[in-house]
């Protein structure tokens, strides 16, 4: 016989049940072993090559342009740019937030209203929209953004895909670099950091998940060998540990005010329900973030920046690719006016003032002595006496473009480096957001920039940036070993190890304000005469591989070391593998 259950007894024993459960998720299901996001070693991350006056001899500064809007009735733009002074060359060539009269986009017939837009999502939402408004409407005013070239990846990704029902003709594409970070972009930390990284195992950093600033930490890791946690809800004792932040200045505000967070422990590789709570140690961010920094708190110094680390974060100008081949002349006028523009800026004080003022304008912050100071980078004490670089950008000529994109005379693609660097890096930490990304041929064309340098060659005498190396590396940034494999008792390199020369070189390239230290090293079989005659002919073997991918000489610093500094006891077979090995340092 069926028995009938009253209705407050239903509500009872739902309520016994659901105790039951939660019961057993406090007691078991959580404090279970879980399978934890692995710490990855990032490998080595490489970038590209980089005084600042470009023009020489009789050149001319141009006159100022009014303040007086213009209407010229040419082709409309809207350019959405976070605040950053690498954008110059833009405020220069505009003359305002809207183009003004006698400015160079007003000779070349364009009307450009530059919008400060910090948040990225938001800027790749404008092209979205305006992508579908220009297929219904050709009239449509054309929209651009610029954003840090080694987060390109993740936004082409992006971008990308929600553009994908429009049809190929409306996929984004990037054509020009008008100027790059060049200091202002780095990761703070502690000064004994500096000392040796490996005082980072098991540190926090506050920074943009899956931003450029977090590719710097990135960099920095990969080539001292330190593993990082990408999962930010975890903490791994053996890995560097990342810290969300919602934006640039709230991964400097996170520091500033003591920010303290719960994160599950990681042991043996699983996540356990062990808890402990964690503080900021160290932040990746950019100007003013750094500034603020030194201002408020202070106690972190420069570990690593864009000034070494020079072809990481070129400022890439992205629009669609059908509005950029509907407007191919306005395209190319409007590089040679950025060209232009760049070696005003960079050598003559009043015109780089001049972008200043309007970078304050347009931004609605600061003044124009605030911008000035720090395009150009200051060293300053921080309010514990510490010295610390901040700040630092640089403005781009038509060569700098051009050496940017693989159109100079070396031939290194720096841009492709970089892109590619770091897409890969972002795509392995983080599958689940970017599994794959769009190839670096597909959305980098470089048709506008090749027209402009093959007829306007007086464009192309501007003197491009230039890295003056020291004799010797006296201050490392980052150190590396690797296993060359060269052929028994010769400095010959094995085929086999090109792949691995090569990302040496890749990593060289995105840090182009470094010298490269090549150091040979050998195990104690044999003379150690012969042994330290070997080890000079094997750095020197990787030296001219690396020449002859396109360093120039006197960045490389090769020495042998011999057998005198073994990282491992040469008593087994392993550990005299371990000392047969090529070091890499960076540093200056």
């Amino acid at each position: 016989m069926a028995v009938k259950v009253k209705t407050s007894g239903k509500i009872v024993m739902i309520l016994l049940v659901l105790g039951a459960i939660f019961a057993a998720k406090i007691y078991w299901w959580d404090k279970r072993p879980q399978e934890a996001k692995q710490s990855q070693e990032i490998g080595k991350v490489a970038l590209p090559d980089a005084p600042e006056a470009s023009l020489v001899g009789n050149a001319a500064m141009k006159p100022l342009p009014s303040e007086e809007q213009s209407v010229n009735g040419g082709t409309k733009i809207v350019w959405k740019i976070m605040a950053w002074n690498s954008q110059f060359p833009l405020m220069y060539a505009n003359g305002g937030a809207q183009t003004t009269k006698g400015s160079l986009l007003d000779k070349a017939k364009l009307q450009v209203d530059v919008q400060r837009q910090d948040d990225c999502f938001k800027s790749l939402a404008d092209i979205v929209k305006f992508a579908q408004d220009y297929k219904n409407n050709p009239e449509t005013p054309g929209v651009f953004a610029s954003f840090m070239g080694d987060g390109m990846p993740a936004f082409f990704a992006s971008l990308a895909k929600e553009l994908e029902p429009l049809g190929p003709e409306y996929q984004p594409i990037a054509f020009y670099a008008m100027g790059k970070s060049y200091g202002e972009d780095q990761l703070m930390g502690p000064v004994d950091w500096k000392k040796d990284p490996k005082n980072a195992l098991g540190k926090t950093v506050s920074c943009v998940l899956r931003d450029g600033d977090m590719n710097i930490l990135l960099k920095w890791a990969g080539d001292n060998n330190l593993r990082v946690n990408p999962d930010e809800t975890t903490y791994d004792k053996d890995a560097i540990n990342i810290i969300a932040a919602n934006d640039f200045l709230d991964a400097c505000n996170k520091y500033i005010t003591g920010y303290q967070e719960k994160r599950k422990l990681i042991k043996d590789g699983k996540k356990v329900s062990e808890e402990i709570t964690v503080g900021v140690d160290a932040v990746s961010t950019w100007t003013p973030g750094d500034v603020n920094i030194a201002r408020q708190k202070g106690g972190l110094v420069t570990i690593a920046n864009t000034k070494q680390y020079s072809s990481q974060m070129p400022n890439i100008t992205i629009t669609i690719k059908k509005f950029a081949y509907d407007h191919r002349t306005d395209i190319e006028n409007l590089i040679m006016s950025l060209s232009e523009a760049g070696d005003q800026v960079r050598s003559f004080t009043e015109a780089k003032t001049f972008a200043a003022k309007i970078s304050a304008k347009v931004y609605n912050e600061q003044d124009a002595a605030y911008w000035l100071k720090y395009y150009n980078g200051v060293t300053e004490k921080d309010v514990q006496g510490l010295n610390v670089a901040l700040g630092g950008s640089m403005a781009f000529n038509l060569r700098d473009a051009a050496n940017m994109f693989g159109l100079g005379k070396d031939g290194i693609d720096r841009y492709k480096i970089v892109y590619t660097t770091f897409g890969d890096i972002l795509s392995k930490m983080y599958p689940e957001y970017m599994a794959t990304y769009p190839p670096y041929a597909q959305v980098v064309d470089k048709s506008f920039l090749m027209s402009v340098i093959a007829n306007h060659s007086e464009l192309m005498e501007g003197k491009a940036l230039a890295v003056t190396y020291s004799d010797e590396i006296t201050s490392e940034v980052s150190s590396k070993s690797y296993q060359i494999q060269f052929e028994t008792g010769s400095a010959v390199i094995k085929p086999a190890s090109y792949k691995l020369l090569d990302e040496i070189l890749e990593s060289s390239v995105v840090a182009e304000g470094l010298k490269v230290g090549v150091y040979g090293h050998t195990d104690n079989v044999g003379d150690p005469q012969s042994n330290q005659r070997l080890s000079e002919d094997r750095a020197n073997s990787v030296k001219s591989y690396l020449i002859s991918k396109g360093l120039v000489t006197e960045r490389i610093e090769s020495k042998g070391l011999g057998q005198n500094t073994p990282i491992a006891p040469n008593t087994t077979a392993a550990g005299r593998a371990q000392n047969r090995r090529v070091q890499i340092v960076l540093g200056e």
